[in-house]
């Protein structure tokens, strides 16, 4: 898909952070696939990478729950910014760390542990996430995710679309090649129908 389709819906001045097969498809998830780039500062990137660096050694994802307090801070900031009034976020984050050879395969998280909206920062390296219907495999959106840089997925984005993040060699954006380094994300999800407060469930892989 590099190199075709159309750059559209600019988030801020300057370069695009969301392209896609077609007007149509870019209209119908205006506002449910959303990348808020520069969402971290570089000080506040710092303090997560930090704080997970020891939590993550050794594996390849982890669920955390304990957060200091700078970190706790930046979380409530994406979920002011991702999450609705109604919306009760599942109590662990999950962490993923996705080493430079690393890639997700195209997917969508089971309802059974995750809800309408999953929301992820994007730490260490840039990215492309694309998003392909699951009906429709013509019908697809490619998101550029820098390093910090906050991603949200909802309602037909989230249900609809298998998302997945490209191996480096296939790491393009339109015609720019995006290099891929070890890349951190810290998802934040929204609980699913039927399911408590004090619930929680294993998640499969997610982006």
């Amino acid at each position: 898909m590099a190199g075709t389709g159309l750059l559209a819906l600019r988030t801020l001045p300057g370069p695009s952070w969301v392209r896609g097969s077609g007007p149509s498809v870019l209209n119908r998830l205006r506002d449910a696939a959303v990348v808020q780039p520069g969402f971290l500062s570089t000080a506040e990137e710092e303090t997560l990478s930090r704080e997970l660096e020891p939590a993550i050694h050794g594996f390849r994802e982890t669920e955390k729950s304990r957060w200091s307090e700078a970190s706790r801070a930046i979380l409530q900031r994406v979920q002011a910014a991702a999450f609705g009034p109604g919306q009760t976020l599942l109590s662990s984050v999950h962490v993923l760390d996705l080493e430079a050879r690393g890639y997700i395969k195209p997917h969508v998280d089971s309802i059974k542990f995750c809800g309408a909206t999953i929301a992820g920062l994007s730490l260490l390296s840039p990215s492309v996430m694309r998003l392909v219907h699951t009906q429709e495999p013509g019908e697809w959106l490619e998101l550029l995710l820098e390093p910090g840089s906050l991603y949200i997925l909802r309602g037909s984005a989230r249900y609809d679309f298998s998302h997945e993040i490209l191996r480096d060699e296939e790491s393009f954006f339109g015609e720019r090649r995006i290099p891929r380094g070890r890349r951190i994300s810290v998802i934040c999800r929204s609980l699913p129908d039927g399911m408590g407060p004090g619930e929680s469930g294993q998640p499969p892989a997610a982006c």
